[in-house]
């Protein structure tokens, strides 16, 4: 059965610890700032969960903004093993990770940031210094679903061009006037215009610069 999640929709700061102490504690402080939080207590708990919201919502999940509180040592699978099992199924950037560590794990906790981890904090913590980097971490979160849903939309206007506009496309925003244009692909000037428009109008721009600068960081955009 699915497991629900009581915060569908809403910013959500995951706490993962072994210590149910630290897991009320860290629930209450996050309260006193208005931020939503679940508590696991354990990384195999946190990963059944999380497989099961992934495997009913695919790629949309995570929906929301969030992140993730996680302690580095713990029985059964480590933090460090969750973390690495988040970077395989490509859950960074959108659950960014704050590692909760000793004294003794500064190191490893130094090396998964060095992986992509959000940041570290060691044990005990300045409760707002805390709470700062959970709203740094969730508002890296939700530029990251943005990118993630502009990704999306380009792939999809992309997906609606034919093959010629495509390669229109691809000399439009190489800067080409039409008449270059027409002389490469063999038609006639009036032709490229007719396609440019319906570039334009399928892409959702006004201009060659709009469109190769939204175009910019998505690949394969002149395949």
């Amino acid at each position: 059965m699915l497991a629900p999640d009581p915060c569908a929709g809403l910013p959500v700061v995951y706490i993962v610890d072994d210590e149910e102490v630290v897991r009320d504690a860290l629930a209450w402080l996050l309260r006193s700032r208005c931020l939503l939080s679940e508590g696991f207590a354990s990384a195999e708990a946190f990963d059944a969960v999380m497989a099961q919201r992934a495997g009913s919502s695919g790629p949309d999940w995570p929906d929301a903004p969030c992140c993730l509180l996680l302690d580095v040592r713990m029985p059964g699978m480590s933090g460090l093993a969750l973390f690495e099992c988040l970077v395989e199924r490509g859950c960074l950037p959108v659950l960014p990770v704050i590692f909760l560590t000793g004294h003794g794990d500064v190191p490893t906790a130094v090396a998964a940031v060095k992986q992509g981890a959000f940041d570290f904090v060691e044990k005990p913590f300045s409760n707002n210094a805390l709470v700062d980097r959970v709203e740094q971490a969730l508002a890296a979160s939700a530029q990251a679903l943005l990118q993630r849903r502009q990704h999306r939309e380009r792939a999809l206007r992309l997906a609606e061009l034919t093959e010629r506009e495509r390669g229109v496309m691809a000399l439009v925003i190489e800067g080409r006037p039409n008449k270059l244009i027409a002389d490469a692909l063999h038609i006639s000037v009036r032709t490229v215009e007719v396609h440019r428009a319906h570039i334009f109008e399928k892409m959702g721009v006004k201009s060659a610069i709009e469109l190769a600068n939204r175009l910019r960081d998505h690949d394969g955009v002149a395949a």
